[in-house]
């Protein structure tokens, strides 16, 4: 009798103002996630309404599920009443940003859940975690009969999920950092499914979905492990170092590729590339105002009669344009040196300059590596697009300056 309940011809449709809610809710958390590492999905929620059941590691794990759960399902999460909806703000939160729905933690928990049999019947989904509490060290606690009563009471079935990366990504008790959070979705289980039976499947879902192996390219992998050692900031130091006196490939190039790789690196590296930059922009100007004239391969007369008459109306402050009209940073440091440009002025227009470029540059890639993490096996035909969108716009702007 139950069974059918969840298939009466006349049941209610869920509204169009809810699917609409929920969808909004998971484009949010699935931004959200992916510039703090990505989530992806494995397995679709049945049609019609069901019972989620997941481990919980970590206040992640909701948004994870509001993320990767069918907007169609209207998916309304149990919350700990005695936390959830103990103050006027967190009770707002919880049910605007993730659609939770009070349960009491002692007493009175089994009646809430009971008043949600009919949004299942009418195909939401409802997703609980049966251990009550967030668990330690990846481990499960036993279930609770609860979640499992309100399936056999609305006749839907129970759909055991597993989450990865959410400890990594919120540990209890810990601060936000970067993580790849995982969502496996199992087969449904009969309404009539007992505790340790769903608990076996989450565990199952839980440990295939931590030990898959993330797919991965050995070039990217080649490039973290330089970018993470000792190497990494003296190279982004000595890169542009290199650039502002000479050498012709900007450290925006070198940055895009590390911070696309190592996301997690890019504050350090780009805070490494200014410092290089501003170093060698110094020695630039020290090396032209002593009659030094250094190679400067890929730059034109017009750009140096430019940089000249920018330095004239301006002074150092005219370097507040490099960032923008593609002449090299080293064009404006040895003509500054020519100019006569008081070295500490420089230094101060340059760093705003160069720091606004270089730090955009760095962030805005690891940004962009955040959002492609789960692609990380394409990094070789990223950098390969990398350097050939480079090698287009120098030609045309070495040829613009011609």
């Amino acid at each position: 009798m139950t069974r059918t309940l969840a298939h009466v011809p006349g049941r209610v449709a869920l509204p169009a103002r809810s699917r609409f809610a929920a969808a909004l809710r998971r484009g949010l958390w699935w931004a959200v996630l992916s510039l703090t590492g990505g989530v992806e999905r494995r397995g679709r929620l049945p049609r019609g309404g069901c019972v989620v059941v997941a481990n919980h590691s970590s206040h992640a794990d909701t948004a994870a599920l509001l993320a990767a759960l069918d907007a169609r399902h209207t998916p309304a999460i149990g919350a700990a009443a005695d936390y959830w909806f103990a103050s006027p703000w967190r009770r707002r939160i919880c049910r605007r940003l993730a659609a939770g729905f009070p349960v009491r933690r002692s007493g009175g928990g089994m009646d809430d859940l009971l008043s949600m049999a009919d949004e299942l019947r009418s195909g939401r989904a409802v997703v609980l975690f049966p251990e009550g509490t967030r668990g330690k060290d990846g481990e499960l606690g036993s279930f609770h009969r609860g979640a499992l009563v309100l399936a056999e009471r609305a006749g839907v079935p129970v759909v055991p999920v597993g989450i990865a990366g959410t400890d990594r990504l919120l540990p209890k008790h810990g601060r936000l950092r970067s993580a790849l959070v995982r969502v496996s979705i199992g087969d449904p289980l009969p309404s009539t499914t007992g505790p340790q039976e769903a608990r076996d499947a989450v565990v199952a879902l839980h440990a295939r979905t931590v030990a898959e192996p993330l797919r991965d390219s050995a070039t990217r992998r080649r490039v973290a492990s330089v970018v993470t050692s000792r190497r990494g900031i003296p190279l982004a130091f000595g890169w542009a170092l290199a650039e502002a006196l000479s050498w012709p490939l900007m450290p925006e190039l070198l940055l895009a590729a590390v911070c696309v790789a190592v996301p997690r690196a890019a504050l350090r590296m780009s805070l490494g590339a200014l410092a290089g930059s501003l170093a060698g922009g110094l020695l630039a100007l020290q090396l032209a105002s002593a009659g030094v004239h250094l190679p400067a391969p890929l730059t034109t007369d017009r750009m140096r009669a430019q940089v000249r008459a920018e330095l004239a109306l301006e002074g150092a402050s005219a370097v507040r344009h490099q960032p923008w009209n593609g002449i090299p940073f080293k064009v404006y440091g040895a003509e500054a040196g020519r100019a006569g440009v008081p070295a500490l002025d420089w230094l101060t227009a340059s760093a705003t300059a160069r720091g606004s470029r270089t730090l955009t540059v760095g962030l805005s890639f690891a940004a962009f590596g955040l959002l492609m993490r789960r692609h990380r096996r394409q990094y070789g035909r990223c950098l390969v697009l990398l350097g050939g969108g480079f090698a287009a716009g120098l030609s045309l702007i070495v040829n613009g300056w011609g």
